[in-house]
């Protein structure tokens, strides 16, 4: 089992950079593939990015390829979402993800989950 916390939302100016932490308690992180999803007002949970456990391969949604970056570190237990670019539709809760599978894009695909962390976006 495993505990996810983010942090490092904020509110930014649009075209500014934020940098998302999943911090994780539990021996199994290193075991877990790592997803990014969000949350806009009025909208379903998206899918936005996920990284396998080893960190080797990457997967992206089209409205942040280019602008995101997944990371991870297993020896902090932690992973990362570099998010440039920003623009006002990228204003959502941020949450992580986490779980065994090769980079699943589905929420029903992972059981464990942070409590997310709001980035707003001004124009």
């Amino acid at each position: 089992q495993v505990q996810l916390v983010e942090s490092g939302g904020g509110l930014v100016q649009a075209g500014a950079s934020l940098r998302l932490s999943c911090a994780a308690s539990g021996r199994a992180f290193s075991r877990y593939a790592l997803g990014w999803f969000r949350q806009a007002p009025g909208k379903e949970r998206e899918f936005v990015t996920v990284i396998s456990w080893s960190g080797a391969n990457t997967y992206y949604a089209d409205s942040v390829k280019g602008r995101f970056t997944i990371s991870r570190d297993n020896a902090k237990n932690t992973a990362y979402l570099q998010m440039n670019s920003l623009r006002p539709e990228d204003t959502a809760v941020y949450y992580c993800a986490a779980d065994y599978g090769t980079l699943p894009t589905g929420e029903d695909e992972y059981r464990y989950w942070g409590q997310g962390t709001q980035v707003t976006v001004s124009s």
